[in-house]
C-alpha cells in the first residue's frame, strides 16, 4: 500500500503533467503591458482618498485678507517699480506678471537690453514656506532672493548703491520707507528693499480647489483628479512632492533612472562645487503648473503631459500610458488657485524726476 508521501509525490507529478498539457501562461514581457493602476491595485476612483496619503499634503493659507501694512504697501510699489533696472523698464513684475500666475509663459524671461536669463524664472507665488530660493537654492529666504535679480547683469543690473541712490532721489519713496521702517534714522537701505519686497511675496498666496479637498470638501475634486493623486502618490511622485506647496523643501538629482538630455546645466553643483550635486536641483512646487508653462530649469517642455512622462521616465523608470499620464495631468490642474486680484493690483508709483 502506496506511503502518504507517495500519494502526495503522485498528486503533484498530476498537476505538473496537467500544467503541461494546458497552453503555456503569457508572460508579462509577452503580454500587453498592465496598467499602473492595475499593477498598484489603486482604489476605484469612486471612492474618497485615503487619510493616511492626505497627511503628506497641507492646505496653504487663505488670500491676505487685511494683511496690507506699510511694510506690505512698500514693497508692492517696489515690486512694480521699473526704476530698480539699469534701464528703468524692468522691474519684478516684468519677468514674473502677477496676473499671469508669476511667469511670462517664455523659456526664458527678458532683463535689461534685451538680455535673457540662461534658466527658466520660476513663479514667485506659493514661495513663503519653500526652505530655499532659485533653481539651485542659493538663496535661503525671499529676502535674499530678491536682492539676487536686481543685481544680475542680465535681469535688473543694478548695484545696491545706485539702487539706494535711485530711490532717494524720488522725493515719494521717502515718507513711504518712513511709515515702514519708523525707527531707522535712513530706511532707505538695501536690506529695506529686500525686506519690503520679501513680506509682499509672503502674500503670494493661490488657495484653490485642492486645499478646500484637503480641508474637507470631499465635492472639491472630481473623480479623474482623486484618481490622478493616488497614481501620484502611489508611483513615488510625492516622496519629492509633497507638503503643502507640493514641493520647494527639498534638493533631487535629474536624471535618477536615466540621464536628462540636457546636461550643460550643472545646478547645486555650481553653488557648493561638490561634485555630488551635479545635476542636482531644487524640487518645485507643483502649485499653479498647470498654468506656469514652460517647465524644468531649462524651460525646455511646453506641455504638462510631456513634462509628467518626462519626470516618470528619467526620475522612477516608469513609462506612463496616455490614460495613467492623462491621470495626473487632471489631478495636477485642481493645483490652479485663485490669484488675489486686489493683493496684485498694479499701484501707483510715486510721482518723480526720474533720475
Amino acid at each position: 500500500m502506496p506511503s502518504p508521501f507517495s500519494r502526495f509525490v503522485c498528486c503533484a507529478a498530476l498537476v505538473v503533467l496537467a500544467a503541461c498539457q494546458r497552453e503555456p501562461t503569457v508572460t508579462r514581457l509577452e503580454a500587453a503591458e498592465p496598467t499602473i493602476q492595475e499593477t498598484l491595485k489603486v482604489a476605484p476612483i469612486n471612492e474618497d482618498l485615503s487619510p493616511r496619503l492626505l497627511r503628506r499634503f497641507l492646505p496653504i493659507p487663505g488670500a491676505p485678507i487685511g494683511r496690507d501694512t506699510a511694510l506690505v504697501h512698500l514693497g508692492r510699489i517696489l515690486f512694480f517699480e521699473p526704476l530698480l533696472s539699469r534701464t528703468g523698464k524692468v522691474s519684478c513684475n516684468s519677468c514674473h506678471p502677477l496676473d499671469r500666475y508669476g511667469t511670462t509663459a517664455t523659456r526664458f524671461s527678458v532683463g535689461v537690453d534685451g538680455k535673457q536669463g540662461r534658466r527658466n524664472a520660476p513663479t514667485v507665488y506659493n514661495t513663503a514656506g519653500h526652505t530655499s530660493l532659485f533653481w539651485d537654492g542659493r538663496a535661503a529666504g525671499l529676502a535674499e532672493q530678491a536682492l539676487g535679480p536686481l543685481s544680475n547683469p542680465a535681469e535688473m543690473d543694478m548695484k545696491p548703491g545706485s539702487i539706494v541712490r535711485v530711490l532717494q532721489a524720488v522725493p515719494g519713496y521717502r515718507p513711504l520707507f518712513e511709515r515702514a521702517f519708523p525707527r531707522e534714522a535712513q530706511p532707505i537701505s538695501i536690506g529695506n528693499v529686500s525686506a519690503a519686497l520679501a513680506e509682499y511675496e509672503r502674500g503670494l498666496m493661490t488657495p484653490g480647489r485642492w486645499d478646500q479637498y484637503l480641508e474637507g470638501d470631499k465635492r472639491a475634486l472630481t473623480p479623474p483628479e482623486k484618481e490622478g493623486v493616488r497614481l501620484f502618490a502611489n508611483l513615488g511622485c510625492m516622496v519629492c512632492h509633497t507638503g503643502a506647496y507640493i514641493g520647494g523643501t527639498m534638493f533631487e538629482k535629474l536624471g535618477v533612472y536615466a540621464p536628462w538630455p540636457n546636461q550643460t546645466d550643472h545646478g547645486r553643483r555650481d553653488v557648493t562645487h561638490n561634485p555630488a550635486d551635479d545635476m542636482v536641483f531644487k524640487v518645485s512646487s507643483l502649485r499653479n503648473v498647470a498654468r506656469t508653462t514652460p517647465y524644468f530649469h531649462d524651460g525646455s517642455v511646453a506641455s504638462l503631459d510631456t513634462a509628467v512622462r518626462m519626470m516618470a521616465h528619467h526620475q522612477l523608470g516608469v513609462d506612463l500610458m496616455d490614460e495613467e499620464a492623462g491621470s495626473i495631468v487632471a489631478w495636477l490642474g485642481s493645483l490652479t488657485g485663485d490669484i488675489p486680484r486686489d493683493y496684485i493690483a498694479a499701484p501707483v508709483l510715486p510721482a518723480a524726476h526720474r533720475p
